[in-house]
């Protein structure tokens, strides 16, 4: 078995480099993985079954790991070092590395599940409207300053100037349709830097569709406090619906733009199904 160690220079503040995990991996007992550049595509043909893929970096990078190990049948583990790194919150790791360096010493945990849409996959979120601004704007110093907040401000700083879009929803028997700020189609527990998705898993075969319609600034808010406080997220209200199933699809009168873990990933309609703890990672 290998440990191979991929690091994402542009993640996050740049503190989390490679020579950082490598001093806590090493204190682990993982002294000599190899290193590879995540901009390299050669170096996943190397990668045997078994082998335990290791990437330091964002959602994004823990994408690009994440389709290496399903198709080379290895281990997915994260080294948290983004921005939002929901992935890593979904799954439950420690936030202190270097309990999390021996855990990965240890060896793999769990399966967890993947969402499938066409022939690319993502591990927490796609998203349509409003939700795809944040990666698609928030970049630079700004974004290397404000850490996940950045994402926050984004989205606050164009909720009034949305009024929406036409879109229909299908989610397991579920059907609505009628105008949209946003539609984040969930595979896990969390998204967005932190926004939580109550009763949720990431590895209970099911896909989330939590769908926000237009609407002021303070009833927004007020709709994602109660949320937080209630611990259960509402079927359907005038402000969200929550729709749950297997598959899901997003079909919009024009073509609009879908991010998939953070990044750019097409154009609607958005057909997605949940593939069952298909991904091996290390995790509690």
């Amino acid at each position: 078995m290998t440990h191979w160690l991929l690091a994402n220079i542009d993640a996050g503040d740049g503190q989390r480099d490679r020579a950082f995990w490598l001093r806590h991996l090493a204190g682990a007992g993982v002294e000599t993985p190899e290193c590879r550049d995540i901009a390299d595509d050669g170096w996943p043909s190397e990668v045997r079954p078994g082998d335990v893929v290791m990437v330091a970096g964002g959602d994004g990078s823990a994408n690009y790991g994440a389709r290496i190990c399903l198709e080379k049948r290895a281990v997915l583990a994260v080294l948290p070092s983004g921005t939002a790194n929901d992935f890593a919150r979904n799954i439950g790791l420690p936030e202190d590395p270097g309990e999390l360096c021996r855990l990965i010493a240890r060896g793999p945990g769990r399966h967890v599940d993947i969402a499938q849409f066409g022939d690319r996959v993502f591990l927490n979120v796609a998203h349509v409207g409003l939700g795809t601004l944040p990666a698609r704007e928030s970049e630079g110093p700004k974004k290397k300053f404000l850490g996940r907040f950045s994402y926050v401000l984004e989205l606050l700083r164009r909720l009034n100037a949305r009024r929406g879009f036409r879109a229909e929803i299908r989610c397991g028997k579920g059907y609505v349709r009628g105008r949209w700020l946003s539609i984040a189609l969930a595979n896990g527990t969390s998204f967005g830097g932190g926004h939580e998705i109550p009763e949720a898993a990431p590895d209970d075969g099911y896909l989330e569709v939590i769908a926000v319609r237009p609407r002021p600034v303070a009833q927004l808010l007020l709709t994602f406090v109660m949320v937080r406080l209630n611990r259960k997220a509402p079927t359907r209200t005038s402000t969200l619906v929550h729709l749950k199933g297997k598959h899901c699809t997003v079909s919009t009168r024009k073509p609009k733009t879908v991010t998939a873990d953070g990044d750019i990933a097409g154009k609607t309609p958005l057909n997605v199904s949940c593939q069952y703890q298909s991904l091996q990672v290390i995790a509690p």
